[in-house]
């Protein structure tokens, strides 16, 4: 059923009674602060739908995603702060504003031209707010590391301070492996995590040269794992072996095979 403004307001209504004197416990005891969890949880399930092509799978997600959205609007119009229909005229105003090349006089020949006037405007935006701290102080800290750090890492870079090229960040990357080497040799708990950290937030660098995103990349690789390792379980388990008393040269055969499965051999 296509949603129109009646599915929303009922949605809208089904949250206030279960946030009313006699609706749920549990509903009743949220807070901004409590919903945190759930909807960093229910945005990633979104993306495990997106990325199983499941489109039912998909509308549901979204539909739970949407939830947490009317769940802390209701919680802040009960504050006397905002509802949803202004967290939605706000998201309406903003995108009319961001996009002059469509609802305004400006053109755009190309995605990269309407990125440079979306961070222009953006800037705009926040020429009459308060300064916080710096250019990079409205990354939330909440985000993912990977995540995170591709984002701050782009912003310094717009501001200009980044390598010309990807060669730069590489020979960079080079020499922060060699550090973490150091490290590792000279049994420093400290050191190595520093320089651990020095060469995950230098391959961000590197994979934002290649317009690559390193959050993407590793959850795939995490999947491709997960799916690799089933493989190797369900295959001493039918031999009637225990994994964790089987030989890793046998193990290797086996994620070997798993491997060739996905290249179709």
């Amino acid at each position: 059923m296509k949603a129109d403004k009646t599915e929303i307001a009922k949605l809208v209504s089904l949250m206030k009674r279960l946030r009313s004197a006699d609706g749920c416990p549990w509903d009743k005891g949220q807070t901004l602060d409590s919903l945190v969890p759930f909807i960093i949880e229910e945005a990633y399930e979104v993306i495990a739908a997106i990325d199983e092509k499941s489109f039912p799978s998909i509308k549901e997600e979204l539909g739970d995603l949407l939830f947490q959205i009317v769940f802390a609007s209701r919680i802040a119009e009960e504050a006397g702060r905002f509802d949803l229909n202004d967290v939605i005229a706000e998201s309406y105003e903003k995108m009319i504003r961001r996009h002059p090349h469509v609802f305004g006089d400006k053109t755009a020949k190309d995605s990269a031209e309407v990125l440079r006037r979306w961070s222009e405007i953006k800037r705009e935006e926040k020429k009459g707010k308060p300064f916080a701290h710096g250019l990079l102080s409205d990354v939330p800290s909440s985000m993912p590391a990977l995540m995170r750090a591709h984002k701050v890492s782009h912003k310094a870079a717009k501001a200009g301070f980044d390598w010309i090229d990807v060669a730069g960040a590489l020979d960079k990357l080079d020499e922060e492996i060699d550090e973490f080497k150091k490290a590792v040799n000279d049994k420093d708990p400290s050191t190595i995590e520093e320089e651990l950290g020095d060469i995950l937030f230098t391959l961000v660098n590197v994979a934002r040269h290649l317009d690559a995103n390193p959050e993407n990349a590793l959850r795939k690789t995490i999947g491709k794992f997960i799916t690799r390792f089933h493989h190797v379980e369900q295959a001493v388990q039918e031999q009637g072996k225990d994994i964790s008393e089987t030989p890793m040269a046998a193990l290797e055969a086996l994620w070997q095979e798993a491997k060739g499965k996905e290249k179709g051999r």
